[in-house]
């Protein structure tokens, strides 16, 4: 009996160390796109930030609310409104093994408005120089005031690098990171995946699971079949024909949150005939925004009516009429303007998600009714951003995203003169003017007051059509805890676990 008793327990060892030795330590996620760069300010797009964020951190986090915590500052002190104090965390590593100091704050922030930093020069371009205290205290100087900006260090721009690493890679530093994040580096194959490990030396709470591999899947029904068979753990964005079929699979379950995003046809305003205020009234007239949203989207989100989305502060969008088509009043327009448009063309990103290739389908459809025949044009993402950032296209159909809580930035990178992700074209002195004032005013009223001008102001202007605020939409297996869909759409796995 007692060699039974032996045999059995030894038995129940051997099990529980299998068990313990085959416990899922791998995390797949399936993301839509892959990123363009590892290195945080050379990009403005969110696969990329979603990447940087898991191996970065910055000064200050974001919690879901909009609210803030301290990030690698464990504190700050606003000594003026153009000076920020900020206390470092002591001891803090990179990747590498060595120690964050404020040298390398300091050299992070600034090396976000040389020219590596083009994308991102929105949320950095009142940055004047950062001052170093101690090696674990700095001071962030601004030129002027710029009540967003605090808020802005939140965002990829602000994460922190390891200068040494970066000075001695130069223009390859994109491709070998190093960070002081939750996860380092392993690999990256583009345009298929990218593999990381938890950093066992990380200074907050350490990830639960070893192994995170995000797979670059465009099309929407393979991220499904992914996440049904378990290849994947999560996968995002779910698009609106895939919904019931996550719904309905009792292994699987559906995240949504309302996000601060807008979707839009915009015009170049570079060129005619959409250098003309009244051939943009009129196109836009044209089109039946809500019917389009209505029919693509069906119960998910919502068609705008100002470009700041309803979910940020100081919006007026449900303060405004829908959005009304009128051919007649946009014949009228295109009379006034001399123009009889015949041919339009509609440049969107290949491997686009479903519903923005609909879009573009309504869209050429309601432009064939009065005669304008228009073509879609389909690029890969690097080709089609190389053409709107040299302004050859005509309107194209693009999204942007908050991933800093204030309306500063729901406007300012897309219209603002010298913004790297204007790709209207937009150079309007009276808009930038606005954006300046907004900038330099405390929450309140007067600041309020400002943002509503702003945004009726953009509608007169009309240089693109509203077509859709977004939802944040993530499919996840049920086995995986912890992990909560952003509205900020920058999703993190720093919490997440799998639970057997």
């Amino acid at each position: 009996m007692r060699k039974f008793f032996t045999v059995f327990i030894a038995s129940i060892l051997v099990l529980s160390l299998a068990c313990a030795s085959s416990a899922k330590d791998t995390l797949v996620v399936a993301d839509q796109y892959d990123p363009t760069t590892l290195d945080p300010i050379g990009h403005n797009d969110y696969p990329t930030s979603r990447a940087c964020s898991h191996i970065y951190d910055t000064l200050i986090f974001l919690n879901h609310d909009g609210t803030l915590r301290p990030g690698l500052a464990e504190k700050w002190e606003f000594l003026s409104d153009t000076a920020y104090k900020m206390y470092l965390r002591k001891g803090v590593k990179f990747h590498n093994g060595d120690e964050m100091t404020a040298e390398d704050v300091k050299y992070s922030l600034e090396r976000a408005k040389t020219p590596a930093g083009s994308h991102i020069h929105t949320y950095c371009q009142d940055l004047d120089h950062v001052e170093i205290v101690d090696p674990y205290t700095v001071i962030i100087h601004l030129k002027k005031v710029n009540y967003p900006f605090f808020s802005s260090l939140v965002h990829s721009w602000g994460s922190i690098v390891c200068k040494k690493v970066v000075e001695a890679a130069g223009e390859d530093y994109g491709m070998n990171p190093i960070g002081t994040g939750p996860f380092k580096f392993k690999e990256w194959a583009k345009g298929d995946h990218y593999t990381f490990e938890r950093f066992d030396d990380y200074w907050g709470n350490k990830a639960k699971f070893k192994t995170l591999t995000v797979r670059s899947i465009p099309e929407p029904t393979n991220r499904t079949i992914e996440l049904e068979t378990g290849a994947v753990d999560i996968a995002y964005p779910v698009t609106t024909i895939e919904l019931a079929r996550i719904e309905e699979n009792p292994e699987l379950e559906l995240q949504r949150k309302v996000i601060p995003s807008t979707t839009y046809m915009g015009f170049n305003l570079t060129k005619a005939p959409f250098n003309d205020v009244r051939v943009r009234k009129a196109i836009s007239l044209l089109l039946d925004t809500v019917n389009i949203q209505r029919a693509v989207f069906r119960g998910v989100g919502q068609n705008p009516r100002s470009l700041i989305p309803e979910v940020t502060k100081y919006s007026i969008n449900n303060e405004l009429p829908a959005h009304v088509r009128d051919v007649e009043a946009a014949k009228k327009l295109f009379a006034e303007a001399g123009i009889d448009p015949t041919k339009l063309k509609i440049t969107i990103r290949s491997n686009e998600r479903k519903e923005r290739i609909d879009m573009a389908t309504i869209i050429q459809a309601q432009l064939a009714e009065v005669g304008i025949q228009s073509e879609i044009i389909q690029q890969e993402w690097g080709a089609y951003l190389s053409i709107l950032q040299q302004k050859t296209h005509d309107v194209f159909l693009l999204g942007w995203g908050l991933s800093v809580p204030d309306p500063d930035y729901a406007v300012a990178g897309l219209l603002e003169t010298n913004a790297g992700t204007n790709y209207t074209g937009t150079a309007d002195p009276k808009l930038d003017e606005m954006l300046a004032k907004g900038r330099s005013l405390p929450d309140g009223e007067e600041r309020a007051k400002v943002y509503r001008e702003m945004q009726l102001y953009i509608n007169d202007l009309c240089p693109m059509v509203y077509l859709h605020n977004d939802e944040a939409i993530a499919g996840v297996r049920k086995i995986v805890k912890g992990f909560e869909v952003d509205p900020f759409e920058v999703h993190s796995f720093r919490n997440v676990y799998f639970e057997e």
